[in-house]
């Protein structure tokens, strides 16, 4: 045989060989599972790349998470719908008007995403010049008021907790980010500004720190108009006093969630041991070393603002711990 047959020819033995003394899956590709987060620095990206490098999940051998930056919410409640993502996180209001297609431009309904587990709250926070003496929406008629950005979740909460209360005609409007709001606020260009974000903001404490602030009560005229009953994906939160300067009382707020999703046809076993690795004691450590934001995360609170159908694999987890 000559040499240049001769080298393929060995090579093939080599295979061969080495096939029959390695396990039949040394040759086996992992399945890749791939994690939506949202923008670059945001929280939701923390969430995907947290997990994603979290040592247990790592150590996986039958499949890889690998994380994948997206739009946010509502292009990760797309992509998890057509199967281009398997899991990701989705705010709970998104969801919710998602399955019943209701979002906003937006007729299609997502019944292939499913609730896995609450990550973390978003509360609305009103913050109002003290000296206003204002202790509900409408004490703020013909205010000048910061509403977040245009095309924000924050504006988009805004102007449905405002409409609903029948304000959103009757104060003035400034459509900003949070920080330029403050410092309107700080210049007294603004009387009050909303944020839809964890606490402590810093863009708070920056107005805190030149002016007597105080937050509005949200909760209580939320309960009297029926908000909680037209939107029920809001829950209850409360803003411990002293979190802020001048703030020395709790204001009780509503939240929107946070949520890890799947796709329904990620198999049940693979969501329910990512809840496993994720929500152990272990796991919700490494969760919050990544941010604080995350501090709320425990069993307890796993189901905390889903109010939409479950995945098999995580009413198995969430049941056998007992808070289902």
């Amino acid at each position: 045989m000559s040499k240049k047959l001769l080298t393929p020819f060995l090579s093939i033995v080599s295979l061969v060989m080495l096939s029959l003394v390695l396990p039949s899956d040394a040759f086996a590709v992992k399945k890749r599972l791939v994690f939506g987060g949202g923008p670059a620095g945001g929280t939701f990206q923390i969430v995907a790349n947290a997990i994603q490098v979290y040592k247990p999940v790592k150590n996986i051998k039958e499949f890889t998470v690998r994380a994948q930056s997206s739009a946010g919410s509502i292009e990760n409640l797309r992509k998890v719908n057509a199967g281009k993502s398997d899991f990701a996180v989705v705010y709970s209001g998104h969801l919710y008007q998602g399955r019943k297609g209701v979002l906003k431009h937006d007729p299609r309904t997502y019944k292939k995403v499913l609730a896995l587990g609450y990550l973390y709250g978003a509360p609305a926070q009103l913050v109002v010049r003290k000296e206003l003496g204002a202790s509900k929406i409408s004490d703020l008629v013909g205010r000048k008021i910061g509403v977040g950005n245009a095309g924000s979740g924050a504006f988009a909460n805004c102007e449905l907790f405002f409409t609903h209360m029948g304000m959103w005609g009757r104060i003035e409007r400034n459509a900003m980010g949070y920080n330029d709001a403050a410092a309107a606020f700080g210049n007294r260009q603004l009387d009050a500004f909303w944020l839809f974000t964890a606490f402590p903001s810093g863009a708070v404490i920056m107005a805190s720190q030149t002016n007597s602030i105080d937050l509005l009560n949200l909760e209580s005229d939320a309960l009297k108009s029926g908000f909680y009953e037209k939107y029920p994906y809001f829950t209850k939160v409360t803003i411990p006093g002293g979190t802020y300067r001048g703030v020395d009382e709790d204001r009780h707020s509503f939240q929107d969630s946070a949520l890890w999703v799947a796709n329904a046809d990620v198999p049940d076993d693979v969501v329910y041991r990512m809840l496993s690795l994720v929500y152990s004691k272990e796991g919700i450590a490494h969760m919050v070393s990544q941010k604080k934001t995350f501090r709320d995360m425990s069993i307890e609170n796993g189901v905390n603002g889903i109010v939409t159908p479950m995945h098999p694999g995580a009413l198995k987890f969430w049941k056998e711990k007992g808070v289902l």
